[in-house]
């Protein structure tokens, strides 16, 4: 019974032979296969396994024979190609919300999808500079939940924390639960951040993943559906710097021709650029005006300048002088 019972499965550990010991330059031959069998106590004729590859490449495997040196049957087509699953650890290995513990499983996983000669490839180190990797290994169950409100339409509750100077976590309100109806997970600097309606302040607040605690799912449906009707994710990036809320304004900004780079880089190729005499030009975008944005600003040096409105002008200017004042209390 039980050798009828391995025949019965003897497709299926072929199938795994080709799917973690074969590539191109790995190709499994018929001795190869029987012997893989026999790990498991299978014995097998040629011509069994014969049918067994036209089973499988039947079902849909890319099994290919190759008759030159090195001979033998291998997979072609895998669902991903070495180099994308290349992309994919490298971007887990530099992606800073992704805890370590969780890199390492993620990319094991990742290893399963090619051959054993080839997951050695994947067994690769990123360095990106400044890159600190979160310590909240909730944030994939905070991710997943929050997916769920918005596809079930009902409304969320969590606690929400923040760094003190001691590097504790607090909790802010005192531990008091957020009841926001969620819209919509956005990615911005490396963090997910929840946009969504606070229906007792009247207005779209966000938050980033990683500080939410406690998320449960409410029974209450999602109010604020008004507010999201034409959201468009790509503009709200644009627009805001680093999650810091602030007054949306139309702001009309000189650059020099040698930053037009960052400025594609930042608001996109679609931005409006009119030249300004031979080595300036000059955009217009609405944009949250906060601290953020002066700074991102301030880092391009004399190379930018707000022209209008005048408010944000003179508030960017007093931006300026408060930097320069800092930097001379500590040269005291």
């Amino acid at each position: 019974m039980a050798k009828l019972q391995n025949q019965k499965i003897k497709i299926l550990y072929l199938m795994r032979a080709f799917l973690e010991r074969s590539d191109e330059k790995h190709p499994l031959t018929m001795a190869d296969l029987m012997t893989e069998l026999g790990r498991y106590g299978i014995q097998a004729e040629r011509k069994s396994i014969y049918a067994d590859i036209e089973t499988l490449r039947t079902f849909g495997m890319d099994i290919i024979l190759r008759k030159d040196a090195p001979a033998g049957y291998y997979l072609g087509k895998r669902d991903f190609e070495l180099p994308e699953l290349k992309l994919l650890v490298d971007t887990v290995q530099a992606s800073k919300f992704i805890t370590a513990k969780k890199s390492g499983e993620l990319i094991q996983k990742l290893e399963g999808l090619a051959s054993h000669y080839e997951a050695r490839q994947l067994q690769r180190q990123v360095y990106v500079a400044n890159r600190i990797k979160t310590m909240n290994e909730s944030i994939y169950y905070n991710v997943d939940k929050i997916h769920n409100a918005i596809s079930e339409n009902v409304k969320i509750r969590f606690q929400y924390y923040e760094w003190t100077v001691p590097k504790g976590m607090k909790l802010r309100r005192d531990g008091a639960f957020y009841c926001i109806s969620p819209w919509v997970l956005t990615w911005d600097d490396e963090n997910y951040y929840l946009l969504g309606f606070d229906e007792e302040a009247g207005i779209v607040k966000h938050y980033r993943v990683d500080k939410m605690l406690g998320i449960e799912m409410m029974k209450e449906p999602r109010l604020g559906r008004e507010h999201f009707a034409d959201f468009d994710t790509a503009v709200f990036s644009k627009k805001i710097f680093g999650m810091f809320g602030g007054e949306e304004q139309d702001v009309k900004i000189r650059f020099e021709n040698r930053l037009i780079g960052v400025v594609i880089d930042r608001f996109g190729k679609d931005v409006t650029v009119r030249p300004f005499g031979e080595n300036h030009f000059d955009i217009r975008v609405r944009i949250v005006v906060s601290h953020p944005f002066f700074g991102w600003l301030s880092g391009l040096g004399a190379g930018a300048k707000i022209l209008s409105p005048e408010n944000v002008a003179e508030d960017y200017r007093q931006f300026l002088c408060d930097i320069l004042a800092q930097y001379g209390e500590a040269d005291r």
